[in-house]
């Protein structure tokens, strides 16, 4: 008899629910009428989020590969959304920054967000999505830990 394994335990569930919230992002981003492709959109929130990030960082925080990245930022820079600018640690290294026309698009960005997410929380009181919010945060730093205990050739820092 093969082995099943559980379905519902943390590491599943998160999965299946980030898989879950990034078709519902991407189909509500599609049908909004918003002129940006939901990659575009996850884009340029990140920029925003992280004002002056560089692009690399961007393209790894988004789990994306850096021509993808490339692309989305093509395009927003295109429409005048964005900017790369030198980074004045790096010369080879370009920063991106949001444009003041780019303010427009991401209030309705974050208006779609925000009703998306009311319908993903539905049956959570503030303090429950606060302590799924703090709960999640905790998840992501230890996660962050293990990444830095971890060297570059993935031999653990201890060894």
């Amino acid at each position: 008899m093969p082995i099943r394994l559980e379905t519902d335990t943390i590491g599943m569930l998160l999965t299946d629910v980030s898989r879950l919230l990034r078709g519902a992002f991407d189909r509500r981003i599609s049908a909004s009428g918003l002129g940006v492709t939901p990659g575009e959109a996850r884009a340029l929130i990140q920029v925003a989020a992280t004002e002056g990030i560089k692009q690399a960082d961007i393209a790894v925080k988004m789990g994306i590969e850096p021509m993808t990245l490339s692309t989305y930022l093509d395009r927003l820079e295109g429409l005048g959304l964005v900017e790369r600018v030198p980074d004045p640690c790096d010369r080879r290294a370009k920063n991106v920054v949001v444009t003041d026309k780019a303010d427009p698009l991401l209030l309705d960005l974050r208006k779609q967000v925000r009703e998306l997410m009311d319908q993903v929380t539905l049956g959570l009181d503030a303090d429950g999505r606060e302590a799924l919010r703090a709960s999640l945060k905790g998840l992501r730093e230890n996660l962050h830990q293990l990444d830095r205990c971890v060297s570059p050739d993935r031999k653990s820092v201890a060894e």
